[in-house]
């Protein structure tokens, strides 16, 4: 098995605080693979490890089987990864094509090359409206769409996606997901957190789930589905269920409210005049 992605006891540690706990991550090489969990369960931290953006406390990681701690392989590396990180780290004060053309030439790519992704990049993403806007000007989703496409620019061999959808509108979920679709089509790997689990599971090959730093789940997607659904195995795994759902207590057993007309008793009391 030709693995994209390894890891072997990988923890992080923040103060006495353990956020990714001997993470052991095994990602197939040409896959989609699903990275979830609830809020704070680690998946952030966890890419930022595997990007060499946050270094582990221990454990390690192996990058198209390469060691990402090992100074000369990590630039190689490098190379080869593209990244839309949770905050997204764009240059405010350039525009869309001054902020691809700064990504390409740091990738050391033909400045021909580089006008002719940029331009297909824009137009697939919509964002040639954008004109000479700068990118402090753009909204979260235009932000999102940009860091996307500095991602794909240098057409890596394994992209990293914290978040993707978030922000995005339906016709530019849409487009994503067809750029994924054919990225990976092409042997591609990549790796996505998402809270949408309705979009994991129609584009997903693979998923893993996390649940208080530890990884409780990892399999096919095809495995999860003869068994139960997505969703139901990821509520199994991190620990909700049905019975277990909250309700607010002063709405058990109350009627909806009264629309229209005027609330009861909403007038003042009338003052009493002395017919004297």
């Amino acid at each position: 098995m030709n693995l994209a992605i390894e890891t072997c006891g990988l923890t992080r540690y923040f103060d006495e605080f353990c956020a990714v706990d001997d993470v052991a991550l095994k990602v197939e090489s040409g896959t989609l693979y699903g990275f979830l969990g609830p809020n704070g369960a680690g998946k952030s931290t966890t890419i930022k490890m595997l990007t060499g953006i946050l270094a582990p406390s221990s454990g390690s990681v192996s990058l198209l089987g390469k060691n990402t701690w090992d100074p000369a392989e990590a630039i190689e590396i490098k190379k080869q990864i593209g990244v839309v990180p949770e905050d997204l780290a764009l240059f405010d004060n350039l525009t869309a094509h001054e902020y691809l053309t700064f990504i390409g030439r740091m990738h050391l790519l033909p400045m021909e090359l580089i006008r002719e992704r940029t331009e297909e990049l824009l137009t697939i993403l919509d964002l040639h409206n954008a004109g000479k806007k700068l990118t402090f000007e753009y909204s979260h989703g235009m932000k999102k769409k940009l860091a996307l496409a500095a991602a794909l620019l240098p057409n890596p061999e394994l992209l990293f996606l914290d978040e993707p959808f978030e922000g995005v509108d339906a016709v530019t979920s849409r487009v994503i997901r067809d750029l994924l679709a054919n990225f990976v089509s092409r042997g591609s790997t990549i790796f996505i957190t998402s809270h949408v689990l309705e979009i994991v599971e129609r584009i997903c090959t693979h998923v893993g789930i996390i649940a208080g730093g530890k990884l409780v789940e990892q399999t096919s997607l095809d495995a999860l589905r003869k068994g139960s659904s997505l969703e139901q195995r990821f509520l199994e795994k991190v620990g909700t269920t049905e019975g277990a759902i909250q309700r607010l207590s002063w709405l058990e057993g109350a009627s909806p409210p009264a629309t229209g007309g005027e609330p009861p008793d909403a007038s003042p009391p009338r003052a009493e005049v002395d017919p004297a």
